[in-house]
């Protein structure tokens, strides 16, 4: 027998009282993600909810494709698009309570909208700006995350806190397929689990880490089965039905709130677009994977039911359209103007109490700028 085979043959026998922690069988996902939009189940969803939804996920798609615009205009520096991920970027804005806080990955400037924050304010970090650009107490909404996953323990710390002060508060945290395979990921689910702490994590699986395949990331059944190692359920559902989404993240966010701890939620969607305007997609993907994907178009889901049901007509469909391009001249007109910006922000806010050295640079600079104006004045 190899060192191999007698490795893979040990078996480490349990003591006799020996039991396992928790009953794995209910924290495992669905064998197919959830759907409701297409099946029976559609017939009881909320004809009010279902215009909700597909006003804001009409909404979103507009705001994509105008923040793309204004990328190759060159008034953003770069943009993550979201293009086919709209129902779950708008779904976890609107499962959360005002007093809850949604931590966000930099791809989900669309749910940061949709929880609140003003769109040009939304896309400031983008824009070349140091300023994360919104108050994140005011919409409690953190910052957008560049690094992968850093925001995840963030969560948990800001969930696990508010417990203890006894505040009714769930942390929501985004984060892409790419994520999960940052240290950052399992860092936060194991604490969240051991500590119990009401967090909702959304993991959405759109196939790619920028080029990288989710086959190639992991070899798991799905995402979220890395649950069950955790101790938390894990819920598989498809990021494009805008209706299942809500049930799913509404359920976790009531689960958290009750004391019941974390959940993973995986949903299943797919990234139509490039990974940012500074990726070629065509590299790396079939023009025939997209167009399957494009067939499972979330806002076309949507309007499948509504018009099944009688609840969308001419006016609605056009009345939504609108709402939706009076964000984008809005967005676009005001991100045409430059920002006024003072060189002197570049010290503020860096230490409480500012240090020598910062001290040293500013009076550095701020010599340096005044005799640049006094030379303009000759």
């Amino acid at each position: 027998m190899t060192v191999m085979e007698q490795r893979s043959a040990y078996r480490p026998t349990p003591p006799p009282a020996w039991q396992p922690r928790t009953d794995p069988a209910p924290l495992l996902p669905d064998a197919a993600p959830y759907r409701v939009l297409g099946t029976e189940a559609a017939a009881q969803a909320d004809p009010g909810l279902l215009r909700r939804l597909y006003a804001q996920v009409v909404r979103g798609r507009r705001y994509n494709a105008q923040a793309t615009a204004l990328t190759k205009q060159g008034r953003l520096a770069v943009y993550p698009s979201s293009v086919g991920q709209e129902a779950c970027e708008v779904v976890a804005a609107l499962a959360l309570e005002d007093r809850d806080w949604l931590f966000p990955s930099y791809r989900d400037t669309l749910a940061v909208v949709a929880r609140g924050v003003d769109p040009v304010q939304a896309l400031t970090l983008l824009r070349g700006d140091w300023h994360t650009g919104y108050d994140p107490r005011e919409h409690r909404v953190a910052p957008l995350c560049t690094p992968l996953a850093t925001q995840l323990p963030h969560a948990v710390g800001l969930a696990h806190a508010a417990r203890l002060k006894g505040d009714d508060v769930v942390a929501l945290a985004m984060v892409g397929d790419g994520g999960t395979s940052e240290g950052d990921f399992h860092e936060a689910l194991n604490f969240a689990a051991v500590w119990q702490a009401p967090v909702v994590f959304l993991v959405q699986n759109n196939g790619f880490a920028i080029s990288v395949p989710l086959a190639k990331q992991t070899a798991a059944p799905s995402l979220a089965h890395k649950a069950v190692g955790y101790g938390m359920p894990g819920r598989l559902v498809d990021g494009n039905d805008a209706v299942a989404m809500y049930e799913v993240l509404s359920d976790a966010v009531k689960h958290a709130r009750a004391g019941g701890g974390p959940t993973l939620v995986e949903a299943v969607t797919y990234r139509v677009e490039a990974h940012t305007n500074a990726d070629d997609d065509k590299r790396y993907r079939a023009d025939s994977e997209v167009a399957a994907w494009r067939a499972h178009d979330p806002i076309d889901l949507l309007e499948q039911e509504l018009t099944a049901r009688g609840l969308l007509d001419e006016d609605a469909r056009n009345a939504a359209r609108d709402d939706a391009e009076a964000l984008a001249a809005d967005l676009r007109a005001r991100m045409n103007q430059d920002p006024a910006l003072d060189p002197m922000d570049l010290f503020a806010q860096v230490y409480a109490e500012p240090t020598p050295q910062l001290r040293e640079q500013r009076a550095q600079l701020r010599a340096e700028l005044d005799a640049e104006a006094e030379g303009a004045h000759r």
